[in-house]
């Protein structure tokens, strides 16, 4: 540790959001670059505590007062080492994670926490600047092959670190680009896409084949795959979106997020097809309309902010839960996540420009003419006990013409699923054994959302690097020397 007094000279300073005028009117990304002096100094202030507790929120277990320490050492190769050592992907991660170990980090309790993923952003981004990161082909080949289904973080992951033991990878992608939600769900001015495709080139450079356009279980079946790999690993997400059915779901002008945002990143590359992931090619665009978003969690946040950037008359968001407190509740301590209001950059966004969330708010209806949304009924609600209850006269409508249903995900897709003939749970995920991650087939195996349920990008990560040793050992027959990932039980 460089300097044992940092965290009592130097007050917190992560990024500033660009303003919010400013920000709206493109699709880059919206926060402010610091200086090489500025990131260092925000470095010292990692404390000295003994157990880092930053460690345990973190579910890859990163080196975190490691590289701090020397980020403010200015020896930023060598944190780019102990950054790669744990995380694949801190390009991503650094830009998109919630960041669960700063809400860890011990000096978070009585003051405000190190700028850790700062200081993450930071490396990476240095290293790819400096051309430090480059592709690491095998010595050795194996001999053994593996056929990877998803080409999101989690299957990413898996194929770079089985690619590094000497097993030829496959992965096998439905869309015409990898990344998974990287790519097509995440909005292009919180990840650029250039960034995702130059990792995903990176992969290729290493030795990993990308197979595009294929939809297994349609393209080619799953015994025929089975057939022409020695494992496969299921890496599929959780695809499955929750639905609303009320009365007058069928009226044109409600989509589901996952409908709408693939098409705004793809307009920001200049495909000029933007609709063609969409089932019937429909292009779904918020410019001049007045838009309903209903769920508020991350999706819901990404497709107020594209609205707006589209051009949106106005936006509102509907959110079932009570609004959450702005400080952490006796049953909420230090250190796990805070389960606490945060207002994210498109809610800000929105509220700037008349837009609100409205907590404790359900749909009763849709309204229509001419079979299109022109309106929404909605009831407000209380919770007692945990459960909701209707308050009598609280109904009322809201005038609109896009609906975009982000109410989360319910699980994978059952048809490939089934072509398999893995085991369920009863949230339809796949079952995988705690130990060697093998589905209920013998050399299938299984990561990330399908397996865990709908999760954060950092999870699923530790899910492919964690599964790519157990294959890895499956194959060989011998306790694999890829890094075991290093999960507390109270991780988020």
């Amino acid at each position: 540790m460089g300097d044992p007094k940092g965290f009592m000279k130097h007050d917190r300073r992560a990024p500033k959001l660009l303003p919010v005028e400013e920000r709206i009117v493109h699709h880059d990304e919206h926060y402010e670059q610091l200086s090489e002096e500025t990131v260092q100094t925000q470095a010292s202030r990692c404390m000295d505590c003994g157990v880092p507790f930053c460690m345990t929120g973190c579910p890859l277990g990163n080196l975190i007062p490691e590289w701090n320490d020397l980020v403010y050492r200015g020896q930023w190769q060598d944190a780019l080492k102990a950054l790669h050592a744990t995380n694949n992907f801190p390009e991503f991660t650094g830009r998109v994670c919630p960041a669960p170990c700063e809400t860890s980090c011990v000096l978070g309790i009585n003051e405000p926490p190190v700028t850790i993923k700062l200081h993450e952003v930071s490396i990476v981004d240095r290293g790819f600047e400096r051309g430090w990161i480059k592709p690491v082909k095998p010595t050795k080949r194996s001999g053994k092959t593996v056929g990877i289904i998803g080409s999101g973080p989690a299957g990413l992951a898996c194929a770079q670190q089985l690619n590094r033991a000497g097993h030829k990878v496959t992965v096998y992608e439905k869309a015409d680009r990898a990344g998974g939600l990287l790519m097509y769900g995440i909005p292009h001015y919180k990840l650029r896409k250039e960034k995702v495709q130059r990792r995903v080139d990176l992969l290729a450079a290493e030795g990993i084949d990308f197979v595009y356009n294929c939809e297994v279980g349609v393209t080619i079946s799953a015994d025929e795959l089975k057939a022409k790999h020695d494992a496969v690993v299921l890496a599929t997400g959780a695809e499955h979106p929750r639905d609303l059915p009320a009365e007058g779901r069928e009226l044109d002008g409600i989509h589901f997020a996952m409908e709408f945002l693939p098409q705004s990143n793809r307009n920001n590359w200049g495909d000029s097809n933007v609709a063609a992931l969409h089932p019937k090619q429909q292009k779904i665009w918020a410019e001049g309309k007045k838009v309903l978003v209903i769920g508020g969690g991350d999706t819901g946040s990404d497709c107020i902010g594209t609205s707006l950037r589209q051009g949106a008359i106005s936006v509102h968001n509907f959110e079932l839960l009570p609004e959450p407190p702005g400080d952490r509740l006796p049953n909420n301590p230090w250190p796990q996540w805070s389960r606490i209001k945060r207002v994210s950059s498109s809610v800000e966004e929105m509220t700037s420009h008349g837009g609100d969330v409205a907590y404790s708010i359900l749909t009763k209806r849709f309204i229509g003419k001419d079979g299109k949304v022109t309106g929404l009924e909605t009831v407000d609600l209380k919770w007692e006990g945990g459960k909701m209850q209707e308050i009598e006269g609280s109904g009322r409508v809201w005038e609109c013409d896009l609906v975009l249903l982000a109410m989360g995900f319910l699980g994978p897709r059952q048809d490939l699923l089934k072509q398999f003939g893995v085991e369920l749970d009863q949230r339809s995920n796949v079952i995988t054994d705690p130990q060697t991650r093998m589905s209920t087939i013998e050399g299938v195996f299984a990561a990330g959302d399908c397996r865990r349920g709908q999760s954060l990008v950092v999870w699923a990560i530790s899910e492919g690097r964690e599964v790519a040793r157990c294959v890895d050992s499956w194959l060989t027959k011998q306790p694999s020397a890829l890094p075991e990932v290093r999960i507390e039980a109270f991780a988020y």
